[in-house]
C-alpha cells in the first residue's frame, strides 16, 4: 500500500504530570487517488472541532485495500461499530479494522474467502447493504453470526485493530509506553481522572527511595 503520511506539526496536548509527557501526533494514512491501485478504497474525514481534528493535519484520510472490494471493507467497517461501540471513535480508526482484516485475505485464500462470504452474508441479511441499516437491524444480523469462524475472526482482530493506535490512545487519553521514560511511578501512576479522587489514606505518594 502506498500512502503519504499525515505528519507536519500540530499542538501537542498534556498528557500526564511529567516533564515532556504528551498525546502522541496523529499519523493518519492519507493517500492520493492515483496512488491506489488495489481492490478498493476506504475514504473519509475527521469531524471539524474534534479532538483528533485538533491533532492530525489534515482531515482528510483514506485507505486502500489489496483484496477486499470498498463495499466489503464498509461492510466489516460496519460490523466492528456494532461488536466494539464508541461513538468516540471516528470511521477512520474503524478502517483500520478493514485495513487489517484485508491484509489476512491478502495472505491467505481462505481467510480471504471467509471474510468476503461473512461480508456477502451481512449485506443479504440486510436487504441488500449492511452497513446502511438501522443499528438494531445490524446488532441483531451481528448476534446472530456468534459462534461462526467469521465472526471469530472480526471480533478477534477488533482488539488489536481499533485499540492500539495512535488515534484511539489520543480519544482513550492513553499517553503511550512509559518503560522506557522510566515507567509509570513517575508518569501518571496517580492520574486518575476519570474517578472521584481517593484520599490521601487510600493512596499515598510513591516512595521513590
Amino acid at each position: 500500500m502506498r500512502v503519504i503520511a499525515i505528519a507536519k506539526a500540530s499542538p501537542e496536548l498534556g498528557g500526564c504530570d511529567e516533564e515532556g509527557g504528551v498525546i502522541r501526533k496523529i499519523t493518519l494514512p492519507l493517500a492520493r487517488r492515483e496512488f491506489l491501485k488495489g481492490s478498493g478504497v476506504l475514504f473519509g474525514s475527521l469531524a471539524v472541532g474534534t479532538l483528533l481534528a485538533g491533532l492530525a493535519p489534515s482531515s482528510a484520510w483514506a485507505l486502500e485495500l489489496k483484496t477486499l472490494s470498498s463495499e466489503q471493507g464498509q461492510t466489516l467497517m460496519a460490523m466492528g461499530r456494532i461488536l466494539f461501540p464508541h461513538k468516540k471513535l471516528p470511521d477512520a480508526v474503524y478502517a483500520l479494522l478493514a485495513k487489517d482484516l484485508d491484509a489476512k485475505a491478502d495472505t491467505d485464500a481462505a481467510s480471504a474467502k471467509l471474510l468476503k462470504d461473512g461480508a456477502a452474508w451481512l449485506n443479504q441479511s440486510a436487504a441488500g447493504n449492511f452497513a446502511k441499516a438501522s443499528r438494531a437491524t445490524r446488532e441483531q444480523i451481528v448476534r446472530g453470526m456468534e459462534g461462526t469462524a467469521f465472526f471469530a475472526m472480526v471480533r478477534g482482530q477488533c482488539v488489536t485493530s481499533l485499540y492500539d493506535n495512535d488515534m484511539a490512545y489520543a480519544v482513550f487519553g492513553y499517553p503511550g509506553s512509559a518503560w522506557e521514560k522510566g515507567g509509570y511511578i513517575t508518569r501518571g501512576f496517580q492520574d486518575l481522572k476519570w474517578l472521584p479522587a481517593p484520599s490521601k489514606e487510600a493512596s499515598p505518594p510513591p516512595y521513590m527511595g
